[in-house]
């Protein structure tokens, strides 16, 4: 589990097929082999570690549900360690797993974000959502997307200040409502 903070604004060092290399510093400080990083919003796997550097692997099912296969060598990444128990919860449950992409539509502060209406069901204003990785709060939905608020700390030291109209983000919505309607359906 992560909770959408983003600790550090990496980088794709090196990319072959979906073995990816990713620069970075914070999150190397107590990294192993094995361990998960998010990754624009995305769990990846640790297999590999260097100076300044970790590698991970994106299957095919991942690359084809997730924006990590627009990335290339220099390319901007959110990255993030998974939560400990004594940690505190600074934005919300985030499992790392991404629901769908969304297309921006006009760039932060006024960040606008097209989504999939398989993802927009989940959406409501004033809740929470993760895009690339960030836990943000919904100002707005729209029957084609929502926006957000974008604080300039937040565009500063994430992705989002840096992308504009047309970017693919990853958007995973909050696990609680998906498991509400599940039971829901269920009992019905």
């Amino acid at each position: 589990m992560f909770t959408g903070i983003v600790e550090e604004l990496g980088s794709v060092r090196e990319r072959d097929g979906g073995r990816f290399t990713f620069a970075a510093h914070t999150i190397l400080e107590d990294l192993k082999i094995g361990d998960s990083v998010a990754v624009n919003g995305c769990c990846l796997t640790v297999v590999e570690i260097g100076e300044s550097w970790w590698r991970a692997d994106a299957v095919d099912e991942t690359l084809g549900r997730t924006n990590l296969a627009d990335l290339g060598p220099g390319n901007p990444v959110n990255l993030e360690r998974p939560v400990r128990l004594a940690d505190r919860l600074g934005g919300h449950l985030v499992q790392g797993h991404v629901d769908a992409v969304g297309e921006i539509a006009t760039a932060a502060p006024g960040l606008r974000v097209k989504a999939p209406s398989e993802v927009l069901r989940y959406v409501v204003t004033k809740g929470s959502i993760t895009v690339d990785g960030c836990s943000l709060t919904v100002v707005d939905v729209f029957d084609d997307g929502f926006s957000i608020a974008i604080i300039p700390h937040t565009a500063e030291v994430t992705t989002l200040g840096r992308k504009g109209p047309g970017d693919r983000v990853n958007l995973e919505v909050d696990l609680v409502a998906k498991y509400v309607e599940r039971l829901v359906i269920k009992e019905n």
